[in-house]
């Protein structure tokens, strides 16, 4: 397997009928009055949803091949500007798939530096969601080489107004990314010649977050990020179909991008979630309802340092409900187990009495946890690792090395360690 192409194809032949993406349908969404009068939206969520590999294996065939017939062409850039979600890796996927390069920029990116890099990376072709539009009817006048902008449909229930498209101006085309599948799953369509991408072949071309000047676009080519993906799973260890991955963190970063692309290759069913509806305590959860991980029950994640906190935050919330007594014990259990777990000792009895509860934060069956995109204090690493049972690790690498360059041992038991260099280095 030498492409990203050959490698979703090779999962495809493994895992046809697995769960491969899936999303929570909205049931309700409200005004929450805060204490301090401030109303914040606050939603309730179903159960997942899920597409199997053969099912999105077909769904990337027929917007690769719409994608033809609007014009797009091997080897040209497309721009994928929309916040993480699973239309999003069936987009990418196709792009992959019909060797076209992907532009990937953050859906948080001010309007000069979208202009910079839509503009730099010379894209006619734009994906983006529907509640990201309006975004783009402000700065077309700065974007001529736009022809197409196609948009992921806001899910039924969270807006029932049809897109409103009277501010583009009429050299845009602007259509559904569903309008698109069904262009190309028309006979005459799928059977255009595909073009395959080849090892040297730029699969990405990922613009990082330009926090010290404008942003700078990444080249990738589908050998480097294969040559990556490698190294992060032989490091990890054993990943397989009965594991399920939470994405939450932004797929324009390349930590979250490879490895959901390497879960994918190893038949792993992927959830989507957010930061604010990750926990039973985030921002848009209605109180009383199941946040993503409490739905999803995750056996692995990553995560970044600010997630990170929340989580700690979310801990001493859950431990302090329980009063006085509540909290002395878990710090003496705490204290009895980081005692113990530096002696190289697990405490069994301990993680099914007292932790258990902490675990159920996020999901209560995470047994791994990878950590990347900024140092991870060592006392927070410590106390994730204790709390929620699991190992997590730190991993260290930039955007133009894959996302790959080291990796914490999943059996060293230091903290503050980012480990050693990937086999692909």
């Amino acid at each position: 397997v030498d492409t990203l192409d050959e490698m979703f194809a090779r999962a495809v032949r493994l895992y046809p009928d697995n769960p491969c993406v899936g999303s929570r349908q909205l049931i309700e969404e409200h005004d929450e009055v805060q204490p301090n009068g401030k109303i914040f939206k606050k939603a309730e969520y179903g159960e997942y949803q899920w597409v199997t590999y053969a099912e999105v294996n077909r769904r990337m065939s027929d917007l690769g091949s719409g994608l033809l017939s609007l014009g797009q062409r091997p080897k040209s850039h497309i721009c994928v500007f929309a916040e993480t979600r699973a239309e999003w890796m069936i987009v990418a996927q196709a792009c992959l798939k019909y060797n076209f390069t992907v532009v990937t920029l953050y859906s948080t990116l001010g309007e000069e530096a979208v202009i910079h890099g839509v503009n730099e990376s010379e894209v006619s072709f734009i994906v983006t969601s529907e509640d990201l539009l309006p975004k783009f009817t402000k700065i077309m006048g700065d974007l001529p080489n736009v022809t197409h902008i196609i948009y992921m449909e806001t899910p039924h229930g969270e807006n029932k107004k049809p897109a409103d498209l009277s501010a583009f101006p009429s050299t845009v085309r602007v259509i559904s990314m569903s309008q698109v599948e069904q262009e190309g799953a028309k006979p005459e369509n799928l059977s255009s010649p595909i073009t395959k991408p080849s090892r040297e072949d730029t699969a990405l071309l990922m613009y990082t977050s330009g926090s010290t000047d404008k942003p700078k676009g990444v080249l990738m080519s589908h050998g480097s990020l294969m040559a990556a993906m490698s190294g992060q799973v032989a490091r990890i260890g054993h990943i397989g179909p009965e594991d399920r991955y939470i994405g939450y963190l932004p797929l324009a970063h390349v930590l979250e991008l490879t490895a959901e692309m390497a879960c994918i290759s190893h038949g792993v069913r992927i959830g989507y979630s957010s930061a604010q509806t990750l926990s039973d305590q985030s921002s848009k959860i209605a109180r009383g309802t199941k946040g993503d991980a409490t739905e999803l029950k995750p056996t692995l994640m990553a995560a970044v340092p600010l997630i990170m906190d929340r989580l700690y935050k979310g801990v001493w919330e859950k431990v302090n409900r329980g009063g006085k007594f509540s909290r002395e014990l878990f710090k003496w259990a705490y204290e009895y187990k980081k005692w113990w777990y530096e002696k190289g000792y697990t405490t069994p009895m301990m993680d099914r009495i007292i932790f258990k509860k902490i675990r159920e934060l996020i999901g209560g069956q995470v047994r791994m946890i990878l950590s990347g995109g900024a140092p991870l204090s060592e006392d927070t690493q410590r106390f994730m690792n204790l709390c929620f049972c699991c190992p997590v690790g730190q991993g260290y690498g930039l955007t133009e090395t894959c996302g790959a360059g080291t990796i914490h041992e999943v059996s060293d038991m230091h903290a503050g360690r980012v480990g050693a260099p990937l086999t692909c280095n």
